[in-house]
């Protein structure tokens, strides 16, 4: 219970924090987006599960993204070569560009929505799992201001594959290791469950 009222404390404080906006330019960042496009389709909603839909997503987020995939913070070897010749300019137009594009609604799957459902807004007091809209608030819009992500629509599979890369450790680009300390006590049944109704969010 301790560890719940920490993390929500910490996910208030940090929701206050003022933040500098990125600074990039949507029109140009638009030009820039046709290496994105194989893998996250011209306007940020990717067909392919297994990848993120980019659409709506906060701009300081994505850049945030971008520039931990540049220094090593977070590790993928599609993305490491995806920005490796992006200047900091180019990463800042491409949050841009991406933030201003409407994400697509996606649906839940009815039979896990409402376990998933009772994780997102409650969370799990037995085993420690705080809620999840304690960050990402109760429509799962993120918070900008202290660059948590919008989860909303997000692919069910893509967000599963997340967690679990934050349980395993594999994943570590999360602020006072936030995301692992949840997901470390998240069962598969549970994470397939919130992530399918965060799918469904919107």
């Amino acid at each position: 219970m301790k560890k719940l009222v920490v993390i929500a404390a910490t996910c208030a404080l940090l929701g206050s924090a003022t933040a500098a906006l990125a600074a990039g330019d949507a029109t140009a960042g638009k030009a820039k987006s046709a290496t994105c496009a194989a893998c996250h389709n011209p306007d940020g909603n990717s067909t392919n599960p297994q990848y993120p839909k980019l659409a709506g997503q906060s701009a300081d987020y994505l850049l945030k993204q971008l520039q931990e995939y540049k220094s090593g913070a977070r590790v993928n070897a599609i993305m490491a070569g995806m920005v490796a010749p992006l200047s900091p300019q180019d990463m800042e137009d491409l949050a841009a560009y991406f933030a201003s594009q409407q994400i697509a609604r996606g649906a839940a799957d009815p039979a896990l929505a409402p376990r998933g459902e009772a994780i997102f807004r409650g969370g799990n007091l037995n085993s420690g799992v705080s809620a999840c809209m304690a960050c990402h608030g109760v429509a799962g819009a993120g918070n900008p201001a202290a660059k948590f992500p919008a989860l909303a629509a997000q692919h069910a599979e893509y967000t599963e594959l997340q967690l679990k890369a934050f349980r395993a450790m594999e994943r570590a680009n999360d602020a006072g290791q936030m995301m692992r300390s949840i997901a470390a006590r998240l069962t598969d049944a549970e994470i397939k469950a919130v992530s399918s109704y965060i799918q469904g969010l919107q």
